[in-house]
């Protein structure tokens, strides 16, 4: 479990350098636009991230390492990315979001976890009991979620201009990977 640590803690500092490489500099046609209804845009999606760096994931450990089961996490606002966002340009977005991620990756190492600590558990507000090793795992996966959210709402800007090709891309076709953290 603790070669795993590292490799998430690797893989978690990486998405920033992601990010960038794939919005920065993008028109808003492909950054601003969504899918509809109440749907996010990367705009919205990298707020999230900011969001979620300040108010989730580090804080929620923190929770588990000196609380354990005995106080709740915090409710997460799952739209608390609108104040985050309000006024900023995507640059903006992606060099916050890679500061943050930065100091909470530092943070993260500074706590020296154990394989041990992996299995403290915390107490999730609707999930319930949730282990700290879960809780990790979790700030990794949901990452990759967005990433993949991310790609669907870019790819949906061409949905119209692929003519047939559109039935071989299933980026066109996924549905159901929800923003809720």
């Amino acid at each position: 479990m603790e070669n795993w640590l590292d490799e998430a803690i690797t893989f978690l500092g990486r998405t920033p350098a992601v990010l960038d490489a794939l919005l920065r500099d993008l028109p808003a046609r492909w950054t601003l636009v969504n899918e509809g209804e109440s749907s996010w845009s990367a705009f919205d999606v990298v707020g999230h991230l900011i969001h979620c760096e300040r108010t989730d994931w580090l804080p929620r450990a923190r929770v588990v390492l000196e609380f354990g089961e005995g106080e709740p996490f915090p409710a997460f606002d799952r739209f608390g990315h609108v104040r985050a966002v309000a006024g900023k340009t995507l640059g903006q977005l992606l060099d916050e979001f890679a500061q943050v991620r930065r100091e909470n990756l530092e943070a993260l190492r500074s706590l020296g976890l154990t394989p041990e600590d992996l299995h403290r558990r915390g107490r999730h507000p609707s999930l319930g009991p949730v282990t700290l090793g879960e809780l990790l795992a979790a700030w990794a996966a949901h990452d990759l979620n967005h990433l993949h959210q991310i790609a669907r709402v870019m790819a949906h800007q061409c949905r119209d201009a692929v003519g047939p090709w559109e039935r071989y891309l299933g980026v066109m076709h996924c549905t159901g990977h929800g923003a809720a953290s």
